[in-house]
């Protein structure tokens, strides 16, 4: 049995690997496009929202008397068989190509013909029994099957990304609800500002990311918009009028995913929009998850000549040269991985605007970096919850020390001796190192139970009635 089969396209002919499913358009793609060394199976979603198109398009090319039921059979039993998850070793080429994504389309038509013709009992490579592209692409353009799979996977993926921001909201709620009775300085531009409790702290940034889970949602939503139907440009050149509506729908029930048919389809083929949306969502989610790592980081730093008013779980030796050192390296990893999404955000915005005409060749890319930034913020998500977040404990008596010495008691004062009076007493605590307790208890400008009234963590740390009118 010879090792290779001889396959021909347009450029001539190539021997092709016998065993492999792949065929000649592949081989040569793997072998122009050795760039970033991730193969478009390293997404495996991807490679499903590619079955479930050609799945989809052989069902509704059937019902349309168009193919015949054992041909489409064929490419149905062959898609199914690859989302099953079979077969992922057969998508080969890298997911940064030229084309627009005309060699990852042909990737799919080639397994799948491949494996249709054996399905029938064919050999591998009989072409005129399961054409790649007579039968498997029927209907089919590059333009219309690769950002469809591309939108069906990112919505995929967004639910990934949103269960494990959904994840971190808990744990940052966890905290909240524990550290509620915890009083601590708050601060402005790093300076003393008012006290309030670390619970309050945790809670905000559980709200920050229930917002973003939000965003998301929204996101997703727009980049369910599909353009299937719509062959090379959007004018539906080579598909029947009926086949937008029946492959949309068709593929609604194969997938799962809720996807829209484009209201109109060559503004859906060349426009790209969605795309720098769902990036603006991911910086932004990025950039605020990123806030909190820089926080937890100062309120942990020290532990004896920083702030030290919580403690991060240890989660690795620190140094290699000075025992005992333990640093923050979940918020810091976290730190990075927004970087990298804020960095993948600046190569979407320049994709996206280098499209010309009906069509923007440049979604590989698009695609590679919003797929990048999608898996790298849920796996940070849920590594800060489950080794940072999770573990963290509050140094109490730090906490509380921190605010009786603080200059910053005097904004509590204001309404009971005036805004003059405060200053003086700031001024005084300044200049002497002494306590704002202290300086007005011995100025009589209120009762030690008054003192400790208005200065308990309750009142400082929520809207309460003014009881004494401003001196």
């Amino acid at each position: 049995m010879s090792e290779h089969r001889l396959e021909h396209d347009l450029l001539g002919e190539r021997a092709v690997p016998a065993e492999r499913y792949f065929g000649i358009q592949t081989l040569r793609a793997v072998e122009n496009y050795a760039i970033s060394g991730i193969s478009i199976s390293h997404y495996p979603n991807f490679i499903y929202s590619l079955a479930e198109i050609k799945k989809a398009a052989a069902l509704a090319n059937q019902q349309l008397g168009l193919m015949e039921e054992p041909l489409a059979g064929a490419i149905v039993q062959a898609c199914e068989r690859i989302l099953a998850g079979e077969y992922l070793g057969e998508f080969v080429v890298d997911v940064i190509q030229g084309g627009a994504g005309t060699s990852t389309n042909m990737n799919a038509n080639e397994v799948i013909a491949n494996l249709a013709l054996e399905t029938l009992g064919y050999p591998k490579g009989r072409y005129e029994i399961v054409h790649p592209l007579n039968h498997v692409n029927m209907s089919q353009s590059t333009n219309d099957v690769y950002p469809t799979a591309l939108r069906m996977t990112l919505s995929k993926e967004l639910d990934f990304l949103y269960s494990k921001m959904q994840r971190l909201e808990n744990s940052l709620l966890a905290k909240a609800g524990e550290f509620a009775d915890v009083i601590k300085m708050g601060r402005t531009q790093l300076q003393d500002a008012v006290p309030m409790t670390l619970g309050q702290e945790f809670e905000a940034w559980a709200v920050m990311v229930r917002e973003d889970r939000q965003r998301v949602v929204e996101a997703q939503a727009l980049i369910r918009e599909i353009n299937m139907g719509a062959t090379a440009i959007g004018t539906g050149l080579n598909a029947h009028p009926q086949y937008a509506s029946l492959v949309t729908e068709l593929l609604r029930q194969v997938s799962g995913v809720n996807v829209v048919e484009s209201e109109n389809l060559v503004e859906a083929t060349q426009d790209t929009g969605a795309y720098v949306q769902l990036s603006g969502v991911l910086k932004r989610v990025a950039v605020k998850v990123s806030k909190i790592c820089n926080d937890l980081r100062l309120l942990s730093s020290g532990p004896r000549a920083g702030l030290g008013e919580i403690n991060l779980p240890a989660m690795a030796p620190g140094s290699s040269i000075m025992p005992g050192k333990v640093n923050p390296v979940i918020p810091e990893v976290v730190n990075q991985v927004a970087f990298e999404v804020i960095g993948n955000d600046v190569t979407v915005t320049l994709a996206a605007q280098a499209g010309q005409l009906e069509l923007n060749v440049m979604e590989p890319v698009i695609a590679f970096n919003l797929l990048r930034s999608i898996d790298m913020l849920g796996r940070a998500c849920q590594a800060l919850a489950e080794r940072c977040i999770d573990g963290i404990t509050a140094n109490r008596e730090r906490c509380r020390e921190m605010v009786m010495h603080s200059i910053g008691l005097v904004t509590a004062l204001n309404p009971y001796i005036g805004y003059e009076k405060s200053t003086e007493i700031a001024k005084e605590a300044l200049a002497t190192g002494g306590s704002v307790y202290a300086i007005v208890l011995q100025k009589g400008y209120l009762s030690q139970a008054e003192l400790d009234e208005i200065l308990s963590p309750e009142n400082m740390t929520r809207p309460r009635p003014i009881g004494k009118s401003a001196a």
